[in-house]
């Protein structure tokens, strides 16, 4: 196989294709720390994209609780199980059987039957006399998961058909369904298990990253209905070259607050999380890259309050429905401009407040509510 540059891994390492990165990669930044896993975001996907038939089971985008719930049950479990047995100091691609791409499995269709599962179970009890020392002793959080787009697709590599391809112009994976043949060799391949098979059409389909919205500077369903507004999309340069005004690589690679999910699977996922802070380190050094790269993470989190650029960054969350391509930050406002440079989005530090007279004389009324 040639030899591929993975950023994440630091290094070297086998991949089908020789490498080729797009012109723009498409990329999102989710922090964990706000999800309250409203589900809105699985509906807005769900309602756009996966109503027809052979879609019922379809969710491109669903939030799972960790550490017990998973779409398809138990996705990560299996492969980092497999991955173990095979070598996980090598990726997926390195470890594949013979006569195989990548190292993967196909679900059972039972595996799909309940996306809820371990919804709100907690790690642990509470045992007499415990307190609060800044880690839960009982814990859990919510992990939204999308279509990674990533940058050497396991999917792409492994269809027989080359049915699977990825945009030069922004990254997008797609599948040419003309092409497709339902061999769901994508379906066993992709570790995350975002691939999915219509068994009334008999072809694959996945997350599409909303493209016709990309395409006309919109971010995906997915991030302008997210409560939470714990979702931000837009596009990463080249590692070797990120642009500090650029909101997505300043998080990622400049302050390296964002982590990928999984990076030793050796696929370099382009959807990036804040890990969240409550949670025992070591099941996040797993999910994450390791005990280095989370724990700088979640102190450059906790000390956003104290750097103005980093909280401005983190403010643009949610607060337009257009791609931020840029942004900066004065003493009392976070900007973000679209790629023309024009203003999309301007967002206080500190909300105003006003105050009003408990009396109005102008209507002749009281105010029960005075701010």
């Amino acid at each position: 196989m040639p030899k591929v540059y993975n950023w994440q891994l630091g290094r070297k390492m086998e991949y089908k294709y020789e490498e080729a990165r797009p012109e723009r990669q498409i990329a999102w930044v989710f922090d964990i720390n706000k999800c309250i896993e409203c589900q809105t975001c699985t509906v807005a996907c769900k309602t756009t994209w996966t109503s027809g038939k052979g879609q019922e089971y379809m969710l491109w985008n669903n939030v799972e609780v960790k550490p017990y719930g998973g779409y398809p049950i138990g996705w990560d479990v299996k492969i980092l199980s497999m991955h173990k047995k095979a070598d996980n100091r090598k990726t997926l691609f390195e470890v594949a059987p013979n006569g195989e791409v990548v190292l993967g499995y196909l679900p059972e269709d039972e595996d799909y039957m309940y996306p809820n599962f371990g919804e709100d179970v907690c790690y642990g009890i509470v045992e007499k006399g415990a307190f609060f020392n800044g880690i839960h002793q009982v814990w859990m959080f919510y992990l939204a998961r999308i279509c990674n787009h990533c940058t050497y697709p396991a999917c792409l590599a492994a269809c027989p058909r080359k049915a699977i391809y990825k945009r030069k112009e922004d990254g997008i994976v797609l599948i040419d369904q003309e092409r497709c043949r339902g061999y769901r060799e994508c379906v066993k391949a992709c570790p995350y298990k975002k691939v999915f098979f219509n068994a009334l059409t008999r072809v694959s389909e996945k997350c599409i990253a909303c493209y016709p919205l990309i395409e006309r500077g919109e971010q995906p369903r997915c991030v302008q209905t997210c409560i939470g507004k714990i979702r931000l999309q837009g596009f990463i340069s080249n590692p070797n070259n990120p642009d500090p005004e650029n909101p997505l690589d300043f998080l990622i690679y400049i302050k390296k607050v964002a982590l990928p999910l999984y990076p030793q699977f050796g696929l370099e996922p382009n959807v990036y999380y804040i890990p969240p802070v409550h949670v025992p380190r070591r099941f996040l050094y797993q999910m994450f890259g390791g005990k280095e790269r989370v724990e700088e993470a979640l102190k450059v989190y906790e000390n956003a309050k104290n750097d103005k650029e980093l909280l401005g960054a983190l403010l643009l969350f949610g607060s337009t429905n257009k791609i931020i391509h840029k942004f900066k930050v004065d003493k009392n406002y976070a900007y973000g401009y679209d790629d023309k440079g024009n203003l999309i989005a301007k967002v206080p530090f500190k909300e105003p407040v006003y105050i009003r007279p408990y009396y109005d004389k102008e209507h002749d009324v009281y105010r029960l509510n005075i701010t």
